[in-house]
């Protein structure tokens, strides 16, 4: 069997591999994973809309925002280990990120109002454009998802995922890495590679969606599918909004 890797820590080989079954009647379909992302990207867009509402009110979206993001990587964490409760924890995942993504674009276009008035549109414009042209070039066979490919794309996640963390742990201490949120050509370079690599990704997820079709893996994986194709997505955009952003600075 080939290697099943992904740069999605979501998605993996050995969660696909533990959780396949003989019952050909309840294994998992690629277009039932891509009707239940719809579904959860449904709830992602409903529980946003009532952030962004309620800051247009005057209301203070702290608290979702904060909450959101911490109540979704729990969730997270938890779908990780007991992917049998993904039709469960899965829409709460995507509830508790719409929470987030609502209350920082609410955040975004308040602080670019007058500069870039229409930076959300933008980045939910260029974040759509981007998916659909992963699936089309994935689906084209334009990119492969090869064992080299894999290996640079997760090598590069990790790395990200590492820099970002130290990045939080200096602001405890008062110290901030500037091009992570400046407007410098050099912060413009870095938010372009990162938007880059997110976009790579996609192609990962869309074939370990593929392959989980194909190794019968049981029904409840099209939730976790499609969760961790949220996860990416989710990711995709804020870098691209977090670009668009440096770009308005400048």
């Amino acid at each position: 069997m080939a290697i099943f890797k992904s740069g999605n820590p979501t998605i993996s080989e050995k969660i696909f591999q533990k959780s396949i079954t003989g019952d050909q009647q309840q294994v998992m379909t690629v277009r039932g994973t891509l009707n239940k992302f719809g579904f959860l990207f449904i709830m992602v867009m409903a529980s946003a809309f009532f952030t962004w509402n309620a800051f247009s009110k005057g209301a203070d979206v702290s608290s979702y925002m904060w909450g959101g993001m911490i109540g979704g990587f729990v969730i997270a964490l938890v779908m990780v280990f007991k992917q049998t409760w993904s039709p469960w924890l899965a829409p709460a995942y995507a509830l508790a990120e719409g929470l987030f993504v609502g209350a920082i674009s609410a955040y975004f276009n308040s602080a670019f109002a007058e500069r870039a008035p229409f930076i959300i549109m933008q980045a939910v414009g260029l974040t759509f454009g981007t998916v659909i042209a992963m699936f089309i070039l994935y689906k084209m066979r334009v990119i492969r998802a090869t064992e080299t490919f894999k290996s640079v794309i997760i090598t590069a996640t990790m790395g990200i995922a590492i820099f970002y963390l130290i990045s939080i742990g200096l602001r405890f201490f008062n110290i901030d890495i500037p091009f992570i949120h400046e407007g410098s050509t050099f912060g413009i370079i870095f938010s372009l590679v990162v938007v880059g690599i997110a976009a790579l990704n996609l192609i990962l997820d869309f074939d370990m969606i593929e392959r989980g079709s194909n190794m019968g893996a049981p029904k409840y994986m099209e939730w976790y599918g499609a969760f961790g194709l949220l996860v990416t997505i989710v990711w995709l955009y804020l870098e691209i909004l977090r670009l668009l952003a440096k770009m308005n600075r400048r």
